[in-house]
Formats: C-alpha cells, structure tokens, sequence
C-alpha cells in the first residue's frame, strides 16, 4: 500500500511511534516488524502524524489478506477527529487498490478511540488467533504452586541429566540456530498452513540474526557439549514488559522447552514484570502450549472495519 520499507535507517522515527503509546502488542515492536518485514510486505507512512503500516496477512491461507496496523501518534495521546480523517483517507486508499479497508491487530483497549473516532460507522470483530499470551515474569521463573507441578518437573529433570549452558546470543551462533530450526521443522509432520509458516518463519529468523544488534534484539541458547539445543529470541516491547518472538529447542531432551524459557525469563525478564509469548495464530498444538503456562491475561486483539462494507 505503501512506498515506504522498514530499514534499519528508520529506526529512530518509527521508535517514536511505537513507543509512545501503550499498545501491548508484540507485532508492534520494531524487531517484529522489521524481521517479518519482506515477509509480510510490511510498508509505512506518516499521514497526519500517524504512522501507518501495512501488510499482508497469511493467517487465512491460502488467501492473502492485505491489511493494516492500528494507526499510531507520535506520543501517548491520540487527536480523535485528526484520526477520524486518517481513517478516511487510509479507507480510500484501500479502495483504490481494490481492496476492502480492514486495520487488524487492534487491542480491546483501544477500542473506544477507534469509535469515537468514527462514531457508530465501525465495526469490531473478534481475532482470537492473534490474541497475546501474557505471563508474569515471576511465574515463568519460579514455576511455584500445583499448577506448574508438570512444568517444574520436566525443568527439574533436565536440570538433573544434563551439562548444560545457557548463554547470550551473538551472531556468530546463527548458522547453528538455523540448522537447529530446519532439523526441527524436518522431523514435524504439518499441515499445508504450517509448512508455509515455518519456512517464513526460517526467512524471518535469518533477517532478524542479520541486523540482531541493529534491531536491539535480546535472545539466548542452552548448550549441550558444546552443541546448541535450543534457542529464544525477543525484544523489549515496553517499560514493564518484555516479548519472546522465536523459541525452538530439541524435543529429544526432556524438559528443554521449559529449561529454554525459564533461562530466558531468568536472563532478560528481572526487570520486567510481565513476558509477553506471542499469539498461537490458530494452531492447536500452539495455543495447548500457551495456555499451558496460565497466562495472567491475553492482549485481545480485534479486526476493524466499516459497517457497511460487511
């Protein structure tokens, strides 16, 4: 839709953006946008002091859906009428590529201004497949209490059987994590959707290793003999919480997911009190795994559209 990529030389405009306004959404951080950049197609512009950014989504596969991201201000504060004109503009925009205007990954908190924005014209509809999972950054370290009884001991049984290290990612260790990645996706049997996720998935990972200081990525890996096994990759996504991207690890060691995401919390999360894990984008498998660690509440996030374009 737009002219504009997202290249490391627009970190500092975009930041002023993303930061500013308290959207708890990890697909708004830069290090997402910008390793699913090519990906997703992921364009911007500033219109009216707003940054906007469009995309593709591929969630519906096989369709491809153009879409965009929740029109952000520069500060903490949203001017309703200078987004009602945004809005209008952004809507024929769309129009004029012959798509249907559509803004996705809107948080239920921002609902209201939307509205008020456009007073009785929009319409908002549920997204649980991109729903966030949020977690306090103690629970996920001290696994404490009965309901974390199967997580502490798969942590406890890894502990206890292997030599293991946890250490900082640097880009020396990208070669190793992406063969990590591809033995991993190899030994899956998946569905069409999946495959296609997990190979974007690998292209999003090689960008992100590519410019990992750059982005101000956070990430680490647990290491057997010398021998990479498992790995995390986040970001900061605001003064009080932190998010994981990209987490693998080989299954063939019990315990090691939990052991991967306990060091990660351990490592980067003291200071931040919640964890924000990403949504499960509709796969079961994912979402049993999410909603196994009890997350303390979800970042809901809702599709926006007109009312009469339904």
């Amino acid at each position: 839709m737009f002219d504009n990529k997202i290249e490391i030389k627009d970190k500092a405009l975009l930041y002023e953006h993303l930061y500013g306004f308290e959207h708890y959404t990890s697909g708004l951080t830069f290090t997402s946008l910008f390793m699913w950049k090519d990906l997703n197609n992921f364009r911007f512009d500033i219109i009216n002091d707003f940054l906007c950014i469009s995309g593709n989504s591929h969630l519906e596969y096989p369709d491809v859906q153009p879409f965009l991201f929740p029109p952000l201000p520069k500060d903490s504060v949203y001017d309703e009428a200078k987004l009602g004109e945004t809005i209008d503009i952004l809507k024929d925009i769309f129009e004029e590529e012959g798509y249907v205007f559509n803004l996705r990954l809107l948080p239920f908190h921002m609902i209201d201004i939307f509205e008020k924005a456009k007073p009785n014209q929009l319409c908002f509809l549920d997204d649980r497949d991109n729903y966030d999972y949020v977690y306090y950054t103690k629970d996920l370290i001290e696994l404490a209490g009965k309901k974390y009884h199967s997580k502490r001991n798969h942590l406890n049984h890894f502990v206890n059987n292997n030599a293991f290290k946890f250490v900082p990612f640097t880009r020396e260790m990208s070669d190793e994590c992406l063969e990590l990645n591809k033995k991993i996706a190899t030994s899956k049997i998946m569905s069409s959707k999946e495959a296609l996720l997990m190979k974007m998935e690998e292209e999003a990972l090689k960008e992100a290793f590519n410019n990992y200081d750059e982005c101000d990525f956070i990430g680490g890996v647990i290491t057997i003999n010398g021998k990479i096994e498992a790995f995390s990759l986040g970001s900061v996504l605001d003064r009080k919480t932190i998010c994981v991207h990209i987490e693998k690890a080989n299954a063939d060691y019990r315990g090691i997911y939990q052991a991967i995401n306990n060091e990660f919390c351990k490592c980067f999360g003291k200071n931040y009190k919640y964890i924000n894990r990403e949504e499960d984008m509709g796969l079961p498998g994912l979402r049993k795994a999410k909603l196994s660690y009890r997350p303390v509440f979800y970042t809901e996030k809702y599709i926006c559209c007109f009312k009469d374009d339904l």
